[in-house]
């Protein structure tokens, strides 16, 4: 039977938020690092969110985070482990439903899009996790038992914090857990330094500026790096490989734990003619009523055979340029393409432009892809066309999961069966108890992406450190030093760089000699650190 991952995904709600505590805080901090995903209530705009200068994207994304909320958050914690082989980690996953206090703003958009890929509208109002945004409402925001509290304790940790295209998900989690967002960019970046001290990854970038990947969207990213790891160990390569072992969830904890099951990629059956459009730029107009495949497999495979051929790649890159690839481009492309149902048609567009965003936006995968696409290769930058050269492998298929696909992706079990540790990149799937139909209903659902895209983040993450140490390690007198860095070493060249869609040079999460943090940031660091700092 063909393998595959289970992984264990703990729903965390208000009424089981105390009882959890204890586990999600020495699950980060004893972890390596933490990936972090977020589910939004909209964002506004989205023309202001993909604004040329970056100032002004800033300042929309600041405004969305304002008058919106985070509707669930994903972490999930990874623990390298000493005594296993090189590169195993625990992995521990939750997501959180969150409910906001104070007024905001939801999309029509959003809550479509949303409850198609099985979001709980009344489960969040009647069990979500209370908050407030903005500053500090009294002293107790960062002790007793609250989000904004395990946010703080996410900041005491010191770990590495990874996410995927992660500027919205940043400026949210800002403003939702931890102060006022700065009006200003190097502010925010500067904040933003001091409180990750061990830095910032986007698998964004890594993905696309260091495996250089054929598209770097977070669904395509994690099957690619799980099949190439796979690959690895079954065919006895030298080196180290990725293990990820999941705790065990007996008793009355298993009654929190829904079961993602990730089959490995494997030739497709049926429709094996890709979209081209999707396939190109990760979205169809026609959604799930194309015709053609959208099957993220199929485009994998495909890709893997097509890589030798660089006249066609060539081709293809011009004829993107020329806007030949695929018609109806949109202002979505280039925008994350996880948050792309929570964007706002501008009513001052003209008819074909609100018709063609109308028609884009139920189709858009639901969480953490973002996607460089022919509305930003079209650009005639010098600095941009450079890229698209350079990068063609990764314009060449650009994709996302469909409603459908995406939802069909996401099987669970609904049992409260023993997790299952990874042997090397895969597990077999014939070692798990059988889903009974409600349970295969409960699967479709998709109701946990906001914690499973966590953890497909962290998992490129720990997968791209393996791969990037393994091909750039030295001689042997350089390991005990290697070692001894090795955690905050990790990807060097991808630390504190975010990705910007549309940009050739991602944004650096430092602060300038010309910026200092805001004041809220330094009265809630004296709060959080207090003399320990």
């Amino acid at each position: 039977m063909a393998s595959s991952m289970v992984v264990p995904v703990i729903d965390v709600q208000n009424d089981n938020f105390k009882e959890l505590w204890p586990a999600m805080v020495l699950a980060i901090k004893t972890s390596s690092f933490v990936a972090l995903d977020t589910e939004l209530s909209g964002l506004g705009n989205r023309k202001s969110l993909l604004a040329e200068s970056i100032e002004d994207r800033y300042k929309a994304i600041c405004h969305a985070a304002r008058s919106r909320s985070i509707l669930s958050l994903g972490f999930a914690c990874y623990k390298k482990l000493d005594n296993k082989a090189a590169d195993t980690y625990l992995v521990q996953v939750y997501n959180l439903t969150l409910l906001c206090s104070e007024e905001y703003i939801i999309e029509p958009q959003s809550v479509q899009f949303l409850v198609q890929h099985g979001f709980d509208f009344n489960k969040q109002y009647a069990h979500g996790i209370p908050y407030c945004k903005g500053n500090n409402k009294g002293g107790s925001d960062d002790r007793g038992v609250n989000i904004r509290a395990l946010f703080t304790e996410l900041l005491r940790a010191k770990k590495p914090l990874v996410l995927h295209n992660g500027l919205i998900d940043m400026a949210f989690l800002y403003q939702s857990f931890y102060a006022h967002l700065p009006e200003r960019l190097a502010t925010f970046t500067a904040d933003l330094s001091e409180m990750f001290p061990a830095g910032i990854y986007d698998t964004k970038y890594v993905t696309e500026f260091e495996l250089r990947l054929s598209a770097s969207y977070l669904e395509y990213a994690f099957k690619k790096c799980k099949l190439d790891n796979s690959r690895s160990v079954t065919s006895g390569g030298s080196g180290p490989h990725v293990h990820v072992e999941f705790c065990q969830y007996a008793g009355h904890m298993s009654s929190y734990v829904d079961y993602r099951v990730c089959p490995d990629v494997a030739p497709p059956q049926g429709q094996t003619d890709i979209c081209q459009r999707f396939s190109a730029f990760g979205w169809c107009l026609n959604g799930t009523q194309c015709p053609l495949s959208h099957d993220t497999d199929l485009i994998i495979l495909q890709d893997e055979k097509g890589m030798g051929d660089k006249r066609k790649k060539r081709k293809r890159q011009r004829e993107k340029k020329r806007g030949k690839a695929a018609e109806g481009s949109s202002i979505f492309d280039g925008a994350p393409e996880n948050k792309i149902p929570h964007m706002e048609v501008d009513m001052e567009e003209t008819p074909d432009d609100q018709k063609k965003a109308e028609e884009t936006v139920p189709h858009m995968d639901s969480d953490g892809n973002t996607q460089q696409t022919e509305g930003e290769n079209k650009k005639t930058d010098g600095e941009e066309n450079r890229l698209c050269e350079d990068m063609a492998d990764l314009e060449k298929s650009a994709t996302t999961a469909t409603a459908d696909d995406y939802a069909n992706s996401k099987n669970k079990t609904d049992n409260g069966a023993d997790s299952r540790t990874e042997d090397g990149g895969r597990e077999k799937l014939s070692d798990h108890p059988s889903k009974t139909d409600d349970q295969k209903k409960k699967a479709d659902a998709g109701t946990h992406r906001a914690g499973f895209d966590a953890f497909m983040t962290a998992y490129i993450f720990a997968y791209s450190c393996t791969v990037i140490k393994k091909d750039g390690v030295g001689g042997v007198e350089e390991k005990g030093h290697q070692e001894e860095e090795e955690e905050q070493s990790c990807l060097p060249t991808c630390l504190n760089k975010v990705y910007l869609s549309g940009k050739a040079a991602p944004l650096n999460v430092v602060k300038s000699t010309f910026s200092k943090s805001s004041k809220a940031h330094v009265q809630k660091m004296e709060l959080v650190w207090g003399g320990r700092m």
